[in-house]
């Protein structure tokens, strides 16, 4: 079992250690079958540079972690459009694709705070698309609370040397929860920051953690979560707050028609 000593801490490095032989139970997910039931998770591609791995909470909410939604030259947020979410992305192809238009990163998540269990607890971020994906194409992952049976969990993301297609691990398993902080045994690597940490909750996977930082020996590979709690729902108040303000515009209407010479068109401001 792995014990919290953080000096332990000291050894981390973010999501770049090579990944090991845990090859059992994982599968590409290709075709349209394989992929069904996980269109939810995509690829988040920032720029032309790096890319990490996002999930779908509502039709227009992409939760990953901090770490891939701010700038680390700036320590502020990607501005919009910097970066694309490529929903189900196989081969080249994506169910759907959205630019990014909102980020909220944990208030607590400093860009460039070297790595602590304090920066790992906060490094959860949300991101809102331009426009929604229906749920025909995705349908968003809800949240796990309480306890997990059997310590069982999955994880299904982009990576090093598998970006092109998800790779489900069917089955992992957590090695510790304590001190708003999780440990798990899943396969990751450096693009699988920010894939979801999945708990079973009747006959569909909910998130349970968002993937932070890995830590390898050379001989096994430990992942690191946080305990989600309230910081989703305090994420989406803060975009809510910060959501930029619909655009009102006049227009001349005909006169007597009751129609504008464009037809009429109305604004609504709404969130998720």
């Amino acid at each position: 079992m792995i014990r919290f000593v953080f000096s332990f801490f000291l050894c981390i490095s973010l999501l770049a250690t090579a990944s090991l032989a845990q090859t059992g139970n994982k599968r590409r997910l290709t075709d349209r079958d394989d992929l069904y039931g996980w269109e939810a998770i995509g690829r988040l591609d920032i720029g032309k540079q790096s890319f990490c791995t996002g999930t779908l909470i509502a039709q227009d909410l992409v939760l990953t972690a901090a770490h891939c939604a701010l700038d680390k030259k700036t320590g502020k947020p990607y501005v919009p459009g910097e970066v694309t979410f490529r929903a189900g992305l196989s081969d080249g192809e994506a169910l759907a694709e959205r630019k990014v238009v909102q980020i909220a990163a944990h208030p607590d998540y400093a860009a460039n705070a070297p790595l602590s269990p304090e920066s790992i607890r906060a490094d959860v971020a949300l991101m809102r698309l331009e426009q929604p994906i229906p749920y025909s194409i995705a349908d968003p992952f809800a949240l796990h609370n309480g306890r997990v049976a059997g310590n069982e969990i999955s994880i299904a993301s982009y990576g090093r040397g598998r970006s092109e297609a998800i790779t489900r691990q069917r089955s992992c398993r957590i090695l510790e929860r304590r001190q708003g902080l999780i440990t798990f045994d899943c396969d990751i690597t450096f693009g699988s920051s920010g894939s979801a940490i999945l708990a079973k909750s009747g006959p569909r996977w909910q998130i349970l953690s968002v993937v932070s930082a890995v830590y390898s020996d050379g001989r096994r590979k430990v992942g690191f979560g946080m305990e989600l709690a309230d910081i989703v729902s305090g994420l989406k108040a803060d975009m809510r707050r910060d959501a930029p303000k619909p655009k009102a515009s006049i227009r001349r209407l005909q006169v007597g028609s009751g129609k504008s010479s464009s037809g009429a068109k109305f604004i609504s401001s709404g969130g998720s």
